[in-house]
């Protein structure tokens, strides 16, 4: 869910980008008291997402102008199905129409891709795609929301959410042992510390180290395999993650291999911007 303390300073500060300077084209060309209708068509098969965020960059501009809702939120739709429609005042319609398209076009093309690569995972797995921190600056509360309408989790939201002890961290503290030394002095009880490693003597030290989660970075799938049959020997055993250099083809492999979390930075930074336009209806 996405709340309007989250939302509005998101949309507003869209809105001040384009309309700075006002908009001299619709102040020339349409007159202050032309009403229209307008419809927002999928022209792809997409996963909708963002049907409050293009409502609110409306609200916002012009609380006269109505919104309906024509298809679900996180639907799978079919090229040429009309998802929102709305009547107004043109010039509002037409002032809000890049801002609003912007936004729910990205966040329906990751909502698609998330969808995409939980697909692609075997049948009854229990692993879990989950998005990275590799978000567009300002964004991340809609891109992640996107990543949940796919159907896929989220990493941790920030860097006080949790403690992820990655190489420079590890260089900086002086290796793994006294980089979870420190850590779990300082992390409140609630927060669970994960350790990256590259190498299977790395994991050893982080199995030693009693890390509560430990990332597989960038392993190729047999040491993959080898890694978590080690774990599987231990009595109370970390969470293991996947992450780098994971495709939409290795996403099955892992999840047979049995990795609880798959990491996928392309669901928010290599996304393509879903294709909805928003078309004027003449009465």
């Amino acid at each position: 869910m996405l709340t309007r303390p989250v939302l509005d300073p998101i949309i507003e500060r869209a809105l001040v980008e384009d309309l700075a300077g006002g908009d001299l084209t619709v102040e020339a060309c349409v007159d202050p008291d032309e009403r229209a209708t307008a419809v927002a068509l999928a022209k792809a098969p997409l996963v909708l997402c963002g049907s409050d965020v293009f409502r609110r960059v409306f609200e916002i501009l012009d609380a006269s102008v109505r919104f309906e809702q024509l298809a679900e939120e996180a639907a799978s739709v079919a090229k040429g199905t009309v998802v929102w429609r709305l009547e107004g005042p043109a010039r509002s319609l037409l002032m809000g129409e890049r801002t609003a398209l912007n936004l729910v076009q990205r966040m329906s093309g990751i909502a698609t891709l998330a969808r995409t690569y939980v697909g692609a995972l075997p049948p009854g797995s229990t692993t879990r795609i989950t998005d990275t921190r590799k978000t567009t600056p300002g964004l991340r509360a809609l891109e992640r929301y996107a990543v949940r309408v796919g159907g896929a989790h989220n990493h941790r939201n920030d860097l006080g959410s949790a403690v992820m002890i990655k190489d420079n961290h590890i260089v900086a503290s002086g290796g793994i042992a006294a980089a979870v030394e420190r850590a779990r002095r300082r992390a409140p009880h609630t927060s669970r510390i994960e350790v990256e490693v590259t190498t299977l003597d790395q994991l050893e030290q982080a199995i030693s180290a009693r890390a509560d989660i430990i990332m597989l970075d960038n392993f190729s799938d047999e040491l993959t395999r080898r890694a978590m049959a080690r774990v599987k020997e231990l009595p109370a055993r970390p969470l293991v993650e996947a992450s780098g250099g994971i495709t939409l083809e290795r996403v099955a492999r892992l999840g047979e291999i049995g990795v609880d979390v798959i990491s996928v930075g392309a669901l928010t930074h290599s996304a393509p911007a879903a294709d909805i336009s928003l078309d004027f209806v003449l009465s």
